[in-house]
């Protein structure tokens, strides 16, 4: 009967047989036959169809030297092994194979090699031992890619993920880069946000941040001098999964986690103006997340956490360098390089040799213990990332070279140099001269120096609309425009004096700003007892 189960079917046959309908009968109300009659009224369940014999194929006769082929491949390297592909050039080139498509030797290879494996007692499959995780003991650690647009730009930067194995909570922190300084940086500012370390084991791949050898197919390593010092500092005990793709399996969990992450809370791509930014919106999201209840876990990832959070081992008292310091040499460009970027300093350090503190998303430059520059660090190898302050006393002696400047591109770049300056240029250009135009707005970006950039940028306006184009005219008006701006230190001065109007004291506006003294005053009672003691003796 079309339409109907076949068991369904016996079962309405045995309903007409215990009626009392003939074998007859129910052939013609069921459009069956008889041998259909008898099967059912022996067993209630069908019988199995009889399968269709195999018909021969055009691949018969070579199936067994593809079968050679796969076995050979039981011994040869894994980079050198036979495919789809391989397998059928050579059938028709060394067995005149013909009349036989790619397809069907493919599928032949497909289902024929696992069974071939099987046999010879290869290839068996993995089985996956359920763990069970103490609070507060474990956790994973791992890196992975994420894309973000930084200042308009689409680029690729690396987000580090620590995460406890029991509650699932986890910390992420993005870079520019994944080298020692954002291995080391991530560390501290999970441990920072858990409150603690985990007191059992943390679960590391081969990172070469970490690893500096990996020892045979065993699980020692050889470790770099400055995980050691880490490690020891924090009192972190380190378990190295196995290499390649078994030892991801061992901490599935950060693996997991990174891909979750990128999935649900960086689609779409992210839109911001530095790393620092983008690190405040991940931790929002880690903050978000401990509402979330993985699986089929009876608490969220906060309650679970909040239960192992007091098991942790406390952290250091003492702070740890994350970042790495290098000693490099000033070129006669003003910039020292720093894995294979350039980045300027004052003109005045050229061909002395300068401290750099390498962090994972900026760096700072020293002279000796000053600071004296600080830039954002560079996504990948060649760039330069120059600030047009550093050169301006250069730019004093030589100011042709002012116009095709780098530094000037890039501050144009930056938004830094502004429409404004750009116009107050050329309108001292046209008064005075190339030369002397360029001197004077050189010395309207020293203002910058010791004034606000909106107050800068509202004296070189103000000028502008008073055809004022000398240096001075503009630092008289950018100092009227942080006269009134309530966050200007000379509102404050303003504001120390008891009349409106009156120029302020510099002391006074500095006593404003220090704390309260509460010390009691000076006496001179000791001073006088003493003076009644000698008059006394004498």
């Amino acid at each position: 009967m079309p339409g109907v189960s076949r068991t369904a079917l016996y079962a309405a046959i045995r309903r007409d047989l215990r009626a009392g309908l003939s074998t007859r009968e129910i052939q013609r109300t069921r459009h069956v036959t008889w041998r259909t009659v008898k099967a059912a009224e022996e067993s209630a369940w069908p019988q199995p169809r009889a399968a269709y014999p195999d018909r021969g194929s055009k691949l018969d006769p070579f199936k067994p030297v593809i079968e050679e082929m796969l076995v050979a491949d039981l011994e040869a390297p894994r980079k050198q092994r036979h495919t789809a592909t391989r397998i059928f050039n050579r059938l028709v080139n060394e067995h005149h194979l013909t009349g036989v498509s790619y397809d069907t030797v493919r599928a032949y290879v497909r289902q024929r090699r696992p069974q071939m494996q099987a046999e010879h007692g290869r290839g068996e499959a993995d089985v996956f031992v359920p763990q069970t995780h103490l609070p507060g003991r474990e956790g994973e650690v791992d890196f992975g890619e994420i894309t973000v647009r930084l200042r308009g730009e689409l680029v690729t930067c690396h987000l580090f993920s620590l995460r406890m194995s029991y509650s699932g909570k986890a910390v992420h922190r993005a870079s520019a880069t994944g080298g020692q300084e954002a291995f080391f940086e991530g560390h501290v500012h999970a441990f920072d946000v858990l409150g603690g370390v985990p007191a059992g084991k943390i679960r590391y791949d081969n990172l070469k941040a970490a690893v500096a050898q990996v020892i045979g197919f065993s699980r020692q390593r050889v470790e770099t001098d400055r995980w050691i010092a880490f490690r020891s500092h924090f009192d972190v005990d380190a378990f190295y999964c196995q290499p390649g793709i078994k030892g991801a399996h061992e901490k599935g969990g950060v693996e997991g986690d990174i891909g979750f992450f990128r999935r649900n809370h960086l689609v779409p791509v992210p839109e911001v103006d530095s790393i620092a930014e983008l690190n405040e919106l991940i931790d929002g999201y880690d903050t978000a997340d401990d509402h979330r209840r993985i699986g089929h876990r009876l608490h969220t990832v906060g309650e679970a956490f909040a239960a192992e959070k007091t098991l942790l081992k406390p952290l250091p008292l003492e702070p740890f360098e994350t970042g790495l310091w290098l000693t490099p040499r000033v070129d006669r460009y003003a910039q020292v390089t720093v894995r294979s970027n350039r980045y300027s300093v004052p003109s005045r350090l050229i061909h002395r040799p300068i401290r750099v503190l390498l962090n994972a998303s900026d760096l700072t430059i020293y002279d000796g213990r000053t600071p004296v520059a600080h830039h954002e660090r560079l996504l990948g190898k060649g760039g330069s990332r120059l600030e047009l302050d550093h050169y301006l006393e250069a730019l004093t002696r030589k100011p042709g070279a002012l116009p095709g400047a780098t530094a000037l591109e890039q501050a144009r770049a930056a938004g830094t140099f502004t429409a404004a300056h750009e116009a107050w240029w050329a309108a001292a250009c046209k008064t005075h001269g190339d030369t002397a135009g360029t001197r004077a707005l050189i010395e309207v970006l020293l203002l910058h120096r010791h004034l606000r950039s909106e107050q800068v940028v509202a004296g070189i306006q103000a000028a502008l609309q008073a055809g004022a184009f000398t240096a001075d005219a503009v630092a008289l008006e950018a100092r009227k425009a942080a006269d009134t701006d309530p966050s200007s230190v000379a509102t404050n001065c303003a504001a120390a004096n008891d009349e409106p109007g009156q120029v302020g004291s510099l002391t006074e506006q500095r006593l404003t700003h220090l704390p309260s003294d509460t010390r009691p005053l000076p006496t001179m009672t000791p001073y006088d007892q003493l003076l009644g003691r000698s008059k006394e003796t004498s």
